[in-house]
C-alpha cells in the first residue's frame, strides 16, 4: 500500500459522498430526507469497509477500481450516458420527495433495501473471485479467463449485481420515477457488454470457448 493510493481512495470517497448528497438533498430542499440518508448509509458504509479491506489485502485491485478512465471510444459514451442517468434519477428522487408526487410505501423501501444489500454481497463476491476486475474495458497483463463460481453461471456477474443495485436505488429513495429512470441501465450495459466482449474475444485467450460454455450474460435463462 502506498500513501498516494490511500489518499486517492479517501479523496474519491469523500468527493462521491459530497456529490451524492448534493444531488439528493438540494432538489429535496432539505436534509430531512430519510430515504436519502438510508441510501447513503447502505451504499457508502459497505463501500468504505470494502475500500479498507482492499487497501490492506489487495491494493492492486483497489488501484484498478479507482481508475475510471476509459480508452475505448464506445465505453466513453457509455460512461457519459450512465452519468446522465444517475443525475436524472437522483434529482427526480429529491424533487419527488420535496413535492410529494408519488411516494412508495415503507414495505417497498424495506424490500428494496434488502435487494440492494444482497446485490452488494454479490458484488463483493465478484471482486473476490476476479482479481482482474477493472472499472475500464481492457486486457490486463497475464489475464486469464475466470470460469468458476459466479462466472460459471453468467459471463458478467458484476453487471448482474449492479443491475439489481441500481434498480433498487430508486425503491430505497421511495421514488417510482427514479426507479423508471434507472431502467435505462439495461440498454446502457447491453451496449457496454457488446463492446467489452468484442475486446475480450480479440485479446483474451480462451474467451471464445468460455462464451460457448456459459451461454447467459447477466441473468440465467433470461439474458
Amino acid at each position: 500500500m502506498t500513501k498516494k493510493l490511500f489518499l486517492q481512495a479517501i479523496v474519491k470517497f469523500i468527493s462521491g459522498l459530497f456529490l451524492f448528497g448534493l444531488l439528493l438533498f438540494v432538489p429535496a430542499g432539505t436534509v430531512k430526507y430519510p430515504n436519502g440518508w438510508l441510501l447513503i448509509a447502505v451504499l457508502f458504509v459497505p463501500m468504505f469497509a470494502a475500500g479498507i479491506i482492499m487497501t490492506f489485502k489487495n491494493p492492486d485491485l483497489l488501484k484498478k477500481r479507482l481508475n475510471a478512465k476509459e480508452e475505448e471510444k464506445e465505453q466513453k459514451a457509455v460512461v457519459a450516458f450512465s452519468g446522465m442517468m444517475f443525475l436524472a434519477a437522483f434529482v427526480t428522487a429529491g424533487l419527488n420527495f420535496r413535492f410529494q408526487w408519488f411516494l412508495l410505501p415503507r414495505w417497498a423501501v424495506i424490500i428494496g433495501t434488502a435487494v440492494f444489500l444482497l446485490a452488494y454481497a454479490m458484488y463483493a463476491e465478484v471482486l473476490r473471485e476476479n482479481a482482474y476486475l477493472s472499472r475500464t474495458v481492457e486486457i490486463q497483463e497475464n489475464q486469464k479467463v475466470i470460469d468458476t463460481g459466479l462466472y460459471g453461471v453468467v459471463r458478467h456477474p458484476m453487471y448482474s449485481a449492479t443491475l439489481f443495485l441500481f434498480l433498487s436505488m430508486g425503491i430505497i429513495l421511495g421514488s417510482p420515477i427514479s426507479f423508471a429512470v434507472l431502467f435505462l441501465y439495461i440498454p446502457i450495459i447491453a451496449k457496454r457488454m457488446k463492446n467489452e466482449e468484442k475486446v475480450l474475444e480479440e485479446g483474451l485467450d480462451g474467451y471464445r470457448e468460455y462464451k460457448k460454455k456459459v451461454k447467459y450474460k447477466v441473468i440465467p435463462f433470461v439474458w
